[in-house]
């Protein structure tokens, strides 16, 4: 099953675009359930049918669904207070009811994560296509199963879970209470759901498509973006460049506009093929002069349902040990800036920062037994220079 993940600048007109993405993936005879995580029905105004908490088909062959963030939420809340009786008892807590309950923030993007899951794993359709968050928001989002299954571990080691069934016997000789077991169960459920999203998120078929409006504000904001998705190990299929005005236009007032997105639309097809990762296609959506309303409209927008899925990016290791005695580990960030790069190695991890985009990376084996030399930005590629430990090199390397 192909994913496309749809984000970009807020105010950019993603919506719109994940509309007609995926309505032109229908019309082509593809099976295909378009996602949104909007609390205003901008997909439905979009599509020209209502959307809600129930999927509607939107048109032959397209689904349209808004997951209802509260249901879960309120779900989650009853089955943990369930699970945790015990302990709230002990402590003479108050339990909530549902009807009480007011989802949090974030819990419409848990919702959305939730329901990507649960779509692919139905494997009803053929193309699911999600409306995510402004671009900074949705990094945050997509980070999020890999950061928390990575929490849970630091908790709740699973070497740790073996020792369960001593949990009494352990208890008495340490003097402190044990974890319980509904709290090991709780964890490794939550890791198998979280697994699973990530197993969707780093799937060869998930690419992201950037939408954004060519000006000055838009080409920072893609350039992070990139950036960011690139440290992610996500791919974009392509590059919407919404609301072109067009070239040749009578209006002087317009002039300024047009000269200013014409000169960000030449240096989108020119910057990003650079580095390693292939460059998304630029894709232009014209201007209708109007929001796009219905069937109609989506269509003359002219956005492609599917492209060809980029190749998967890797990050490889070159062996320069006999030239230079080092290991380089390559890792692909176009767009990134010098100055806004960070690098940390933390035992077996490296910490890497570029802009605001933050991931705990564990190192390639063979990197583990060798020292940190060095570190250069060139060509949209990030290259770590490691020199073999003389204590954990095997002898005659």
């Amino acid at each position: 099953m192909r994913s496309i993940l749809i984000t970009g600048p807020g105010g950019s007109g993603r919506t719109t675009v994940a509309a007609a993405t995926a309505l032109d993936a229908a019309r082509d005879g593809t099976r295909t359930l378009v996602l949104s995580a909007d609390r205003a029905d901008s997909l439905g105004a979009a599509l020209g049918v209502p959307t809600g908490d129930r999927p509607v088909e939107a048109a032959p062959g397209l689904t349209a669904w808004r997951p209802d963030a509260a249901h879960g939420f309120r779900e989650d809340l009853v089955a943990l207070q369930e699970r945790a009786a015990t302990v709230l008892d002990l402590l003479g807590a108050s339990r909530l009811d549902a009807e009480e309950v007011t989802p949090l923030p974030g819990a419409g993007e848990l919702a959305l994560l939730r329901a990507l899951r649960d779509t692919v794993l139905a494997g009803r359709h053929d193309l699911l296509v999600v409306d995510l968050p402004p671009a900074p928001h949705a990094l945050d989002l997509l980070a999020l199963p890999e950061e928390l299954r990575r929490y849970l571990r630091r908790l709740l080691p699973p070497e740790r879970q073996a020792a369960r069934a001593l949990r009494p016997v352990l208890g008495r000789l340490a003097g402190v209470p044990m974890p319980a077991e509904w709290l090991y169960e709780t964890a490794a459920r939550w890791d198998a759901e979280l697994a699973a999203v990530q197993a969707v998120l780093e799937e060869p078929a998930t690419t992201v498509r950037l939408v954004a409006e060519p000006g000055p504000g838009g080409a920072d904001q893609v350039r992070a973006a990139r950036t960011g998705l690139a440290l992610r190990g996500l791919r974009p299929d392509a590059l919407v460049a919404n609301r072109v005005l067009p070239p040749a236009t009578p209006d002087t007032w317009l002039a300024g506009p047009v000269a200013q997105q014409r000169k960000v639309l030449e240096e989108w097809r020119d910057t990003y093929g650079s580095g390693r990762a292939a460059p998304p296609p630029v894709h232009e959506v014209a201007h209708l002069g109007r929001d796009p309303r219905g069937g109609d409209d989506l269509t003359a927008l002219g956005v492609p349902g599917a492209v060809p899925a980029p190749a998967p990016v890797a990050w490889p290791v070159t062996d320069a040990l006999a030239d230079e005695g080092v290991l380089v580990w390559h890792i692909p960030l176009p767009g990134a800036v010098r100055e806004e790069l960070d690098l940390i190695r933390r035992g077996d991890e490296i910490v890497v920062t570029a802009g605001g985009t933050r991931r705990i990376v564990p190192l390639p084996s063979a990197l583990r037994r060798c020292t940190v030399r060095g570190a250069a930005l060139r060509e949209g590629e990030l290259r770590i220079r490691f020199a073999p430990d003389p204590e954990l090199w095997p002898k005659g390397r």
